[in-house]
């Protein structure tokens, strides 16, 4: 599998590049839903268009028996490239600055080589491809590119779903597995502190909310270390706080805003419980507040078993010196609905330009070694084929 994937290989870049020259925001993935499907018609497997609004799904096998799935994400972010390649953005201010047009690609090359697999060996059971709009950003009900996709149905009929991630300050072509909970649930907060503002001069008057504040912030930051089991990881971070116009004008109100994130769904409704207990500092100083928690993405939980599929066949393929285990981190992935809705699994693969820069993710200079695309691609399909072709598997 290996083998066919690296002979791939210039295929696999041209559509990478492809795909990055024409960069498209969340749910606006047009051009790229097109190049999916085309693509697949000329591997002779029929795409249904339009799955989660822009997304594109697939599957070829047997019809009967077990099925799993691959999942691919497609949408990039509003930023401007500054990197001078020939294949830069096209498109400004919206660039492909997390690698998804790298997953897009291998999963591509995932399907041609499952097609070629399907000629030769003995299926029993089916691979359903997953090409997913809008993992970046959610709409303004809450809905992301994997919960619009398991609502038109893409999960039905599906035994476990895999996916991978590059990751470009991890060194190229190396593989990084984490059982159990990987990923963070993601949380967002947006708050205000309200007073009655007032003459600079004379702060006696009325209530400050930039006084209130600094007891809310201490308290704030404190939840983590000071209200939860340090064994039960979590954070809160403020990305975000306005108050006031100029020097001598005490404000009325500040504004807030930042990210909660944790494991555990009981540390989570916890979080929320004591964030809004930080912020009833501010009655104390006679001043109110209010407080908005929207509820995002949840944690990933990378099934041991499907990740065991998928080192297993890295092993075999790569080399065991090519595979690590590592936590994750707390950053968040929409992939974790697909995981919550049927046994699924995760992998990082190293992508980092061999030139010493860190090209790190969602920034205006992001980049990855095109080199590990045959990798991804061999192993995503090397996991399916052994699905559908060795029942203990199942």
């Amino acid at each position: 599998m290996l083998d066919r994937a690296k002979t791939l290989a210039p295929e696999l870049i041209r559509i990478r590049r492809d795909i990055h020259q024409h960069p498209e925001l969340s749910f606006q993935e047009f051009r790229t839903a097109k190049l999916v499907a085309d693509t697949l018609l000329e591997l002779g497997i029929e795409p249904q268009t339009e799955i989660g609004r822009t997304g594109v799904i697939a599957q070829i096998g047997t019809g009967d028996g077990p099925t799993i799935a691959i999942r691919a994400d497609m949408d990039a972010l509003p930023i401007t490239e500054q990197n001078d390649v020939p294949y830069k953005s096209q498109n400004d201010g919206v660039m492909h600055a997390c690698g998804h047009d790298a997953h897009t690609a291998m999963l591509l090359g995932a399907a041609h080589l499952l097609k070629q697999s399907l000629a030769e060996d003995a299926w029993h059971g089916n691979v359903r491809f997953l090409f997913q709009p809008s993992e970046e950003a959610s709409d303004e009900a809450g809905i992301s590119g994997a919960t619009a996709m398991i609502a038109d149905g893409a999960l039905d009929g599906v035994d476990a779903v895999i996916a991978l991630h590059v990751w470009s300050n991890y060194r190229s072509g190396i593989f990084h597995f984490q059982d159990g909970y990987s990923m963070a649930a993601v949380d967002m907060l947006e708050a205000k502190i309200f007073g009655d503002g007032g003459h600079a001069a004379y702060p006696h008057n009325g209530s400050d909310p930039l006084f209130m504040l600094s007891p809310i912030l201490n308290a704030l930051y404190a939840i983590p270390s000071r209200q939860i089991d340090p064994l039960r990881p979590s954070v809160i971070s403020l990305g975000y706080i306005q108050g006031g116009h100029t020097h001598n004008v005490i404000p009325s109100e500040v504004a807030i805003k930042g990210t909660i994130r944790s494991f555990q769904e009981d540390v989570r409704y916890r979080l929320w419980e004591e964030i809004e207990r930080a912020f009833k500092i501010s009655e104390l100083f006679n001043g109110r507040y209010s407080l908005n928690i929207i509820k995002g993405y949840p944690a990933l939980y990378n099934a041991p078993k499907i990740n065991g599929w998928m080192r297993d066949a890295a092993r075999e393929l790569v080399g065991e010196t090519a595979v690590t285990d590592i936590e994750f981190g707390m950053g968040a992935e929409d992939f974790a609905y697909m995981a919550q809705k049927v046994p699924g699994a995760m992998f990082k693969l190293g992508a980092a330009i061999p030139d010493g820069t860190t090209r790190y993710h969602h920034t205006d200079t992001f980049d990855i070694d095109e080199s590990m695309l045959p990798l991804g691609t061999a192993v995503l399909a090397e996991t399916a084929r052994r699905f559908v072709t060795l029942r203990e598997r199942v």
